[in-house]
Parts: C-alpha cells; sequence; structure tokens
C-alpha cells in the first residue's frame, strides 16, 4: 500500500536505547529515515530533534511537554516504549491530533519475576547477610529466617502484573490475597481483602501494583506501615509516590518491619552518571533497584515490537487502537480507494461538515469510523476516488474549521 506521504521521508525519532526490534520493525516496513539515540533528549537538543519528526518514540526519561509538542509541527504519532506515559503531556497531544502509544504488557513477567525474588530474599533475610559478608562478617543463623511456603503475600493493585504475580506466588505454595479498586476475575486460589488494612494485617508479603493517581498518592504512608505485622516485609515496584519513604525508613530502622524492596522512588536521577538520594540508603535490610522492574532483554525486545507495531498500524493504516487518552478506532486493512484521517475538535455539526466535503468531491464512501473522546473526535473514512482527487480531499478537509489534523492514505 502507498501512502500519500513516501514512507522512505518518514522521520522516525527513538530516543533512550530503544530495542533494535523497533528499528528492525521500522526497516521492514520501509521505514528508512530513522534517527536513533542511546540517551534521552531534553531542551534545544529535543526541540531540534523533534522539529521534523513524524513519529517519537521515548522511554520513561525523556520529557514530552507542550512546548516539545508544540514545536513538532509534523508529529503523527507518539510511542513510549515502557508501562506507563506520565513522561508526555497526553492532553496536549490529544489535543494535536497526535495519539500516544505505549505497552501495558510486554514487560509484566519481568517485574512479577523480579518481585517473586525479592520476596524470597527478604523472608530470608538474605539482604543482611549478604551486607554482614561484605564486612568481613559471617551472619549464620536461621533466625528469621523463614521460607516463603505457607506464608501470605498481599497484593494491592490485582492488574496485568498484579495477577501475574499471584500466580507465581502460588506456585510457590504461598496463600494470595489482593485488593483492588475495582471488582477483577480472580485466578487461581486467590481471595479478596477485606480491604486494605485487612491485606496490610493478614500478609507476611505486601507488594504494590497501583498506577500514579492523586488516589494512590501516598497510599502507603505511616498509618497502613502501623498496621502491617511485625516482621512483614514490603515490595513497591509500581510508582515512586506511592510509598512515604521517611515513614519506611523509620519503621524498617525500628526493626518492627523486616524489610523493604524498593524499585521506583519520587524523585529519580534523569542519568545514569547522577546522584541518588533515599531516606532508604544504608539500611542492611531494603533492597534498592533502579527501576529496573521490566528492564529484562527480553521485555525490552517484546516492548520494542510492540509499540513499533502500533505505531506501524496507525501510520500505515489509521488504527488507534489501545491508544492512551485518544480517541480509539480499530480498522480493518485499506484495499482500495482513499482513507481520510481526520482528527478535530469535538464540537456539535463536525462530522455533517465533513460528509458535505466529501459529498462535494463526488466520492463515493465505503466505509466510515468515528470516536469522540473528552474534546477530540477521530473519524476516518474510506473513500472510492483517484488520487489526485482525493489528495485535493484532504486538503479541503485540513481546511475545515475546528480541524486539529488529517491525513489521507492510498
Amino acid at each position: 500500500m502507498k501512502t500519500s506521504f513516501p514512507r522512505a521521508e518518514i522521520k522516525v525519532l527513538l530516543l533512550e536505547g530503544v530495542a533494535e526490534s523497533a528499528v528492525e520493525a521500522f526497516r521492514a516496513a520501509g521505514y528508512e529515515r530513522i534517527e536513533t539515540h542511546g540517551g534521552a533528549l531534553a531542551g534545544e537538543d529535543l526541540v531540534a530533534a523533534a522539529r521534523d519528526a513524524h513519529v517519537i518514540g521515548i522511554r520513561s526519561r525523556t520529557q514530552l511537554d507542550a512546548e516539545v509538542l508544540g514545536a513538532a509541527k509534523k508529529l503523527v504519532a507518539v510511542g513510549c516504549f515502557c508501562i506507563g506515559t506520565n513522561q508526555v503531556d497526553t492532553v496536549a497531544a490529544r489535543r494535536r491530533g497526535v495519539p500516544v502509544f505505549n505497552a501495558p504488557y510486554s514487560n509484566t513477567r519481568s517485574v512479577a519475576e523480579l518481585v517473586i525474588a525479592e520476596a524470597i530474599l527478604l523472608l530470608r533475610r538474605v539482604p543482611e547477610k549478604h551486607m554482614a559478608c561484605h564486612r568481613g562478617g559471617w551472619a549464620k543463623t536461621a533466625l528469621g529466617s523463614r521460607e516463603a511456603r505457607g506464608k501470605t503475600i498481599g497484593v494491592v493493585g490485582y492488574g496485568h502484573i498484579g495477577t501475574q504475580v499471584g500466580v507465581l506466588a502460588e506456585m510457590l505454595g504461598m496463600r494470595v490475597l489482593y485488593y483492588d479498586i475495582e471488582p477483577k476475575l480472580e485466578l487461581g486460589n486467590v481471595e479478596a481483602a477485606a480491604g486494605l488494612r485487612g491485606l496490610l494485617r493478614e500478609s507476611d508479603v505486601v507488594t504494590l501494583h497501583v498506577p500514579a493517581t492523586p488516589e494512590t498518592e501516598g497510599l502507603i504512608g505511616r498509618e497502613e506501615l502501623s498496621a502491617m505485622g511485625d516482621g512483614a516485609v514490603l515490595i513497591n515496584a509500581s510508582r515512586g509516590n506511592v510509598v512515604d519513604l521517611d515513614a519506611l525508613s523509620a519503621e524498617l530502622k525500628s526493626g518492627r518491619l523486616g524489610g523493604a524492596a524498593i524499585d521506583v522512588f519520587p524523585t529519580e536521577p534523569k542519568a545514569n552518571d547522577a546522584p541518588f538520594e533515599s531516606p532508604l540508603i544504608g539500611l542492611d535490610n531494603v533492597l534498592l533497584t533502579p527501576h529496573v522492574g521490566g528492564s529484562t532483554e527480553e521485555a525490552q525486545v517484546g516492548i520494542g515490537r510492540e509499540v513499533a507495531g502500533k505505531l506501524l498500524r496507525y501510520s500505515d493504516d489509521g488504527s488507534t487502537l489501545s491508544a492512551v487518552g485518544f480517541p480509539e478506532v480499530n480498522l480493518p486493512r485499506q484495499t482500495s480507494g482513499a482513507r481520510l484521517l481526520h482528527v478535530h475538535e469535538n464540537r456539535p455539526g463536525m462530522l455533517m461538515a465533513i460528509n458535505e466535503v466529501i459529498g462535494a468531491s463526488e466520492a463515493n464512501i465505503d466505509a466510515q469510523y468515528l470516536r469522540t473522546l473528552d474534546d477530540v473526535g477521530y473519524v476516518v473514512t474510506d473513500v472510492s476516488i483517484e488520487r489526485e482527487a482525493g489528495l485535493e480531499l484532504g486538503g479541503a478537509l485540513r481546511r475545515l474549521p475546528g480541524t486539529l489534523r488529517s491525513r489521507v492514505l492510498f
């Protein structure tokens, strides 16, 4: 299929060492103008690189705010090669007609495996013994060292990762409790807890898997930590603002809690050579990792393929299935004629105005798809029309008042 804009001329900007699997996917689809950077870009460097980019792919460090998005006049789509999209102003992107895609599932297994490994290490009190050996000590004792089998793990947030943690924990012979604000399909023998406090009281291991929302900020504070049983351990591989780290540090120093494993922090270094600060530094019963829960080679390969696939579908076919904060339209493959993609302000009369323009061109409408979300609408129309006439029709649609972005695919 040929597009109205040659694929070889479409600039794809991939930052932060996005996996080679993504580069391979774009090249296999005929995209040749691919610019890659091993690290994040910021300030004028980011603006300069983004100014003529049609597709931008980032991970977690690059910040695509309204200013950067405004400078990227040619931008068609953004891909976050990770789970979250907090690093992108998705509202500003939507209002410019730019969908944002991410990979909510590809690193699920990697995060779940790390959580289970940390649970076992904390229950066995390996961190303290490890540090004692490094200092020339020999803390050979079974005191406080416990098996995972028969213990209770409490999963806060029973989503994609939480369910995988539960499955793996059951394979170890653990009892699994979960707490979620929404009803969930329970896998295996998992049990719903009687509220968050009930879960905290009953669990030997508490693991957090919640998104960053106003409701989850400070979810685990001084009172919640006090509700946990003596010797219990806490794992956070979700978002950095979910746990009050000062309160956690106090509980760990007192010896009441058995330990903690923290992979995410309220403020994280912007680069590997930047300093890291945390009230948990120096505590022997704490595992600290630099936000690597989903950072395995297998996960990065999968993320590269998943997000590149979504970007390619949108670029080539207009499908916005699973876009974040953008009207979702799942489209069949275009087989003939022209496909008109029109992103516009969500206001009365837009669909009628679009169809009036199409009708005036004497094009025959073969199929039409419409979705709206908040302040933006997305209409996709397949028409039977010759190429030159189709390009003229695309120009007429772009001139419609309320248009945010319009493309024509052939």
